[in-house]
């Protein structure tokens, strides 16, 4: 065989293996993005380089591939959901006890299903593999939360927290092991969703017709505490213009 046919047919089948690899690490990195989502942006943009990016989320896949993650029982369902209505009602009267409390009912969720509970991130990294449009949220809620503990995290931040928890928890709530739920139970919860929001803002028109009772007793305290010094005010005048009786005795 000619030496210069040798030498171009081993060049196309470099340039052939070439592209086959090439076309393989970006059917990888199409897969990792689909099954990621904003999770893989993320990764990429913390890690700085998207081989180690993906590396990491890969890791990431086959650690959750150890876990035996099951669905809550009905009952356990039953009783978060219970449990959460409480939560945000407690919301009203006690942002930053709810807010502890929210954050513990994601906790005793992942247990029960399955997850390792031990550290936030890792927590936070293995729940991205099957919940990768909402972990962010559980981030920046667990953040919040770090901030409550602080003293630094304002009524608004807490209701914000509780937004981003919530739509962890109805996830970990509704997942079924086939990825898919029931009809019947998504009906449930978006009914239960709707129930709490109508109850949320009850318990706020309720707080806020309160405060406006409050603020009236107040200003008719101060009223009453006003017009009680005019009246002793008006008394000691009295008692002055008084002529002294021992003096007119005298006279």
């Amino acid at each position: 065989m000619d030496a210069g046919l040798l030498i171009a047919i081993v060049v196309v089948l470099v340039l052939l293996a070439l592209l086959a690899f090439v076309a393989g690490r970006q059917r990888r990195s199409r897969r990792l993005q689909d099954r990621f989502g904003p999770e893989y942006d993320r990764t990429v943009e913390q890690a700085g380089d998207r081989r180690a990016a993906e590396t990491e989320l890969r890791e990431r896949a086959e650690r959750r591939e150890q876990f035996d993650i099951v669905p809550l029982e009905p009952e356990a369902r039953s009783r978060y959901i219970e449990a959460w209505r409480h939560t945000q009602a407690q919301f009203v009267d006690e942002p930053v006890e709810a807010t502890r409390e929210a954050d513990r009912l994601i906790t005793a969720v992942m247990r029960d299903r399955g997850y390792p509970i031990d550290d936030f991130d890792q927590r936070a990294a293995d729940i991205s593999v099957d919940h990768p449009q909402v972990v962010d949220d559980y981030r920046a809620a667990h953040a919040i939360a770090a901030a409550n503990d602080r003293s630094e995290a304002s009524t608004e931040d807490l209701r914000q927290a509780l937004v981003h928890y919530r739509s962890l928890f109805e996830e970990l709530l509704e997942d079924r092991p086939d990825g898919h739920t029931d009809d019947a139970d998504g009906r449930e919860a978006e009914a239960a969703r709707r129930a709490d929001d109508a109850e949320g803002r009850e318990a706020e028109a309720a707080r806020r017709a309160d405060d406006a009772d409050g603020r009236e007793a107040e200003a008719a305290r101060r009223a009453d505490v006003a017009d009680g010094r005019e009246a002793e005010a008006a008394r000691r005048a009295d008692d002055g213009r008084r002529p002294d009786r021992s003096t007119e005795e005298a006279r």
